[in-house]
């Protein structure tokens, strides 16, 4: 339910959103307590995450869609332009609002959705909360709209300073047109009295920025940030992408081909000895910014994380509660319980989500992942260490 390890984390989030903490503690006791009781059904969930289109406006080297490897890469121009019409995704918040989830909007890049604004407008209509996921390229110009309509959360993820950003999102630029926007967004909630959206900086620790985090920091501070969270960068061996799509076919008679973006042939080059007393330094820094490392591994952990490809935490529970507290509506209406398993348990174009959510599929795969508790590629993977 809250992984003791994250209650540090989960504790400063309760106290710049105390509504949402109460609301999301109350989703997930009931999302756990189906997970103990129950074989495959479980309660509806605390959030809903929306993918809004595939496309996305830049290629930043550690993403697993659009990276250096990004398995976007491989589909259609017909799969890349898949998009559920502004109609589909009104049935699918008329549907949703029942059990009022938090909707997160994603992509690729969600604001490139040339309907993103009356999406919004409706889920803030059904009285739900809204959060979006963004590069920030975008936000100069749709500052206002953002404000006015009430999203309630921007998550932007930021890469280091100037040289080091654009350099890991492959392109000149990105930084100050980021920067520009997130700063204007600053200025207007100030001028207007505004408390909406909650700025949260998400920053992967990566090769180029590792030895600069502490730059992140001063950045996330001048942009009046609520939060940064550094996260862990993920990567797997071809070895164990492998042995994780020999079970899934299995059991799915299918392959995880989204985890392919996450294989590296080699360890990351990063001095993990550096990592950890920079991660340590940054820990004592006071700042207004409340700052987060996740996973919260302990310090051998991190050493064998990045030096080992076979990790697994000593630290956190080992079973992955995710399919019972997230669900993803992805662009061509598939449902699916994990973002990254190509898993799907049905099609809004063919059921409700409700309907799909405690489907046969959907509860043959919650019960078969109580019985493993996790798969082979988890041990990488954000949501394990989540719940």
């Amino acid at each position: 339910m809250i992984q003791l390890r994250n209650l540090k984390r989960n504790l400063a989030k309760s106290i710049t959103q105390p509504g949402y903490a109460i609301s999301a503690l109350r989703q997930r006791l009931s999302s756990y307590l189906t997970y103990r009781l129950f074989s495959g059904y479980s309660s509806y969930p605390e959030t809903v995450d929306l993918f809004l289109t595939y496309r996305c406006n830049l290629r930043c080297k550690m993403c697993g869609q659009w990276g250096m490897v990004g398995t976007s890469k491989d589909m259609s121009p017909e799969e890349l332009k898949s998009e559920l019409s502004l109609d589909e995704i009104y049935e699918i918040i008329t549907d949703i609002k029942t059990f009022k989830p938090n909707v997160t909007l994603f992509g690729g890049e969600p604001l490139l959705y040339s309907n993103w604004e009356k999406v919004v407008s409706h889920i803030k209509k059904e009285g739900m909360r809204c959060n979006m996921i963004t590069n920030g390229i975008l936000l100069e110009k749709y500052a206002n709209s953002i404000i006015d309509l009430g999203v309630d959360e921007i998550i932007f993820s930021l890469d280091g300073p100037r040289d080091v950003h654009d350099e890991m999102r492959s392109a000149k630029g990105t930084f100050d047109r980021a920067y520009k926007g997130l700063k204007l967004i600053s200025d207007i909630k100030e001028k207007s009295g505004a408390n909406k959206p909650i700025v949260n900086i998400s920053s992967t620790i990566f090769e180029i920025n590792y030895k600069r985090l502490d730059e992140i920091i001063s950045i996330a501070e001048e942009l009046m940030a609520s939060t940064i969270t550094f996260h862990h960068l993920i990567f797997l061996s071809k070895e164990r992408y492998d042995q994780h799509n020999n079970i899934f076919k299995g059991y799915y008679g299918m392959v995880c081909n989204d985890w392919k973006g996450f294989v590296r042939d080699s360890l990351p080059d990063i001095d993990v000895d550096f990592l950890i007393q920079k991660m340590e330094d940054i820990k004592k820094r006071d700042s207004k910014v409340k700052i987060a490392f996740y996973p919260n591994f302990t310090n051998e952990e991190i050493r064998k994380y990045y030096t080992e490809f076979d990790f697994v935490s000593s630290s956190y529970g080992k079973r992955c509660l995710s399919p019972w507290m997230v669900s993803y509506i992805f662009p061509d209406g598939s449902v699916r319980p994990c973002q990254s398993l190509n898993f799907t348990a049905g099609n809004i174009r063919d059921d409700s989500f409700r309907k799909i959510w405690n489907n046969e599929k959907y509860m043959r795969f919650r019960k078969i992942t109580k019985e493993e508790k996790k798969y082979p590629v988890c041990t990488r993977c954000t949501e394990l260490y989540r719940f």
